[in-house]
């Protein structure tokens, strides 16, 4: 039985680790750089404004994380969140990263979030079905977008609405623009 909550500074260290595994094999990120225990503890200390949420195995091990950060700093952005999703290499294909993800999107219309994006890599078609899974749409492809070990990766933008938060338009023009 799989249990997903909110993370909690005791598994910074278990976050990390599982996120080094996808910045190992270069197949999530254009980070190279390992993340310390520390550089996780940070990133709790938001935790309110970006959730971060872990599954968990019967026995407490912590088997993958999803979670927010912001979009953009401008306010009209405060609304969009984008979303992370890493499962520790022993749990992938048993529907886990499913679970958070859905979970992410329930807390972060909790939170009062609009929207969720995030930018995939186009070979990483684990992922990208994961999304479509959950009602994530690709929206278009950013070409060349980083170099990771010299090479250019192009990556597939994907969002999904939440239309709970979304207030109906105040103007005519903005209900004749949503009409249209």
């Amino acid at each position: 039985m799989i249990k997903i909550r909110l993370a909690q500074m005791h598994d910074a260290k278990a976050i990390a680790a599982i996120y080094n595994q996808g910045i190992a094999e270069r197949s999530s990120t254009f980070e190279t750089n390992p993340r310390s225990t520390a550089d996780l503890e940070q990133r709790l200390a938001d935790i309110n404004r970006y959730p971060l949420l872990v599954a968990t195995s019967e026995a407490g091990e912590v088997l993958g994380w999803a979670g927010l950060s912001g979009y953009r700093p401008r306010d009209c952005y405060a609304g969009i969140g984008e979303f992370s999703v890493y499962l520790d290499a022993a749990a992938r294909g048993k529907g886990i990263g499913r679970q958070l993800l859905l979970a992410l999107i329930d807390v972060a219309r909790d939170r009062g979030y609009w929207k969720l994006l995030s930018r995939i890599f186009l070979f990483n078609t684990a992922s990208r079905a994961l999304c479509r899974s959950v009602g994530f749409r690709e929206v278009g492809i950013y070409e060349k977008h980083g170099q990771l070990e010299g090479r250019w990766l192009d990556v597939a933008i994907v969002e999904r609405l939440i239309p709970e938060n979304l207030s109906p338009p105040t103007t005519e023009a903005e209900a004749a623009t949503a009409n249209a």
